[in-house]
């Protein structure tokens, strides 16, 4: 079973234009997504998945400088454009993350794919029912899944986002949500907006280590001993799908 992790990635962001290049500390937002990715357990393959769109040739040059695979498809029709990175990729398990998550947990994101694998479910994530904090969200889903979404899908919102074509059909879907003992929903660490950036890069300052990854409960030990940091972004709003 050939397992890949899909990032998808490009320049375009109408609130933080180019927020996946911009640099954190030692290196960019994005090559910290993919160090990240590739230290989740059991994993073949990390793939990047951007545009055709010039803009994000950017994009494609810090993949080959990371040495791993990019595929360039649809801007608008990200559900194309993870399909079609997918089967380039042969993949028979997919795990969904995006580029703009500098502090996805691999054990978390790791944790949700054993889940998968053991549970015979057709979808599996931590994005569902809302209990950690925005910045870890994590989908695994098989590419025959992946497959019936991108024939039938039809909806605006299921072929930009993904996977909601899955999620909204659970007649014929087996979901299965997982969600964290305590509810730390209300922390905010995925990059959007430049009071995200004002928070990530406090984060970063304060545990990164070029050896070492962040942990998020180094994070969460953090924003509890620095309770002003959470302040930083609570007033931003996710948009909506």
């Amino acid at each position: 079973m050939r397992k890949v992790v899909i990032i998808q990635a490009r320049m375009g962001s109408t609130r933080l234009p180019g927020k996946v290049m911009k640099k954190l500390i030692d290196q960019t937002v994005l090559s910290h997504v993919v160090k990240r990715a590739q230290s989740f357990s059991d994993m073949n393959e990390v793939v990047i998945a951007t545009t055709k769109k010039s803009e994000d040739d950017v994009i494609v040059e810090e993949a080959k400088r990371l040495s791993v695979p990019f595929y360039r498809g649809s801007e608008n029709d990200v559900l194309s454009r993870y399909y079609e990175a997918a089967k380039e990729q042969r993949a028979d398990v997919i795990v969904r993350i995006t580029s703009d998550c500098p502090l996805i947990d691999p054990q978390v994101s790791s944790d949700i794919l054993r889940i998968h694998l053991t549970s015979n479910v057709n979808y599996t994530s931590n994005t569902l029912e809302r209990s950690y904090p925005r910045g870890l969200d994590t989908e695994v889903f098989s590419f025959a899944v992946l497959e019936a979404a991108n024939r039938e899908a039809l909806e605006h919102h299921q072929r930009e986002h993904v996977t909601p074509f899955v999620y909204e059909n659970t007649d014929r879907f087996s979901i299965k949500s997982i969600t964290c003992e305590t509810d730390y929903s209300h922390y905010r660490w995925t990059l959007d907006t430049q009071e995200d950036w004002q928070l990530i890069e406090k984060i970063y300052q304060h545990l990164y280590q070029y050896d070492r990854l962040i942990k998020w409960k180094d994070c969460l030990d953090l924003m509890k001993n620095n309770p002003d940091l959470s302040f930083i972004n609570a007033h931003i709003t996710q948009k909506s799908k």
